[in-house]
């Protein structure tokens, strides 16, 4: 019997192994030609900003993505106007962080590989980015994740006099994409609303958790900053309204001499409790994308005995 040379063994091996790779490769499909139509309106329209322009050059011409957002977010081209004019030196300044996004397909797919580790089954959405009319950084929907460039535009120059204190604690440098991309992605595939403080947050905080396993950050550092020291006391503060309906203080808003979404890390430290307990991160994953019952969710993580 004639063997098969060492070299030849070696080569079939490798074949195997990269036919293997290959088959489990996610493709992502990230659209960034709104981001390009709104700068031509914008440069054909300025300095008065018509929006008949951005109608026709932008909001017209839009991909699924930027037509849902419209719908939900910008609100129509007079708004989008509105809000430019109010901001025009941000909006000046936006052009150069935006065109950094294109370059970022290889960081952002590789977090949905990640997460397609953690949720085999998932079949990855398509990835759209948008300028908006600076109310939303992201959201996911039956169209894709669509994620509005506009909120990611801080630099050391931005000229901040013409931001609310919202707007303020909210916007992003650019080099954060990769990270609101993986939190939308997370939100992609729950399958719960939010109904309580309780289950709001952890749908929040638990999308940053896993954000940060399949790209290595999240995007609430400074939330995270601020709370860590103060653990306990913010425990104890919330276990007494996590039942109610009422997100104030916690989610989309602040309390005065506290940062915005202190939700966002109370439901981090639930999810990273629950997951930290088991040593099956697939299984754990699709219990966690199908919560039925958050008080369970919360007992079975163990968080709550830390403080007792």
């Amino acid at each position: 019997m004639r063997q098969v040379p060492l070299l030849l063994l070696f080569l079939y091996v490798f074949l195997i192994n990269a036919c293997g790779q290959q088959k489990n490769q996610v493709a992502v499909t990230i659209v960034t030609h709104d981001i390009d139509h709104f700068w031509k309106a914008y440069d054909a329209s300025a300095p008065a900003f018509h929006p008949a322009v951005f109608q026709q050059q932008y909001i017209d011409k839009g991909s699924a993505g930027l037509k849902a957002f419209n719908k939900s977010r910008i609100k129509g081209a007079e708004n989008l106007v509105k809000v430019i004019t109010k901001r025009p030196q941000y909006y000046a300044s936006l052009r150069a962080s935006t065109q950094k996004i294109s370059n970022m397909n290889e960081s952002i797919t590789r977090a949905f590989q990640q997460m397609k580790e953690l949720h085999p089954s998932m079949k990855p959405p398509t990835v759209y980015f948008v300028i908006g009319a600076m109310n939303s950084g992201g959201t996911s929907s039956d169209d894709g994740l669509i994620i509005g460039a506009d909120m990611y535009g801080l630099t050391s120059a931005t000229d901040t006099s013409e931001l609310d204190s919202w707007l303020k604690t909210v916007l992003k440098p650019v080099e954060e994409i990769p990270h609101i991309v993986a939190h939308e992605l997370v939100h992609f595939y729950q399958r719960y609303d939010g109904g309580t403080l309780l289950a709001a947050c952890i749908k929040e905080g638990g999308a940053d958790y896993i954000a940060e396993l399949i790209s290595g950050k999240h995007i609430n550092q400074p939330v995270h900053a601020y709370a860590n020291p103060r653990e306990k006391e913010l425990w104890t503060e919330f276990q007494k309204r996590m039942l109610e309906k009422d997100y104030s203080g916690w989610l989309y808003s602040s309390s005065p001499g506290r940062p915005n979404d202190l939700g966002y890390w109370i439901g981090y430290q639930i999810t990273k409790a629950f997951f930290d307990k088991s040593p099956d991160q697939k299984q754990v994953m699709e219990e966690f994308l199908t919560i039925k019952d958050f008080e369970k969710f919360l007992q079975d993580s163990g968080y709550a005995k830390r403080f007792q």
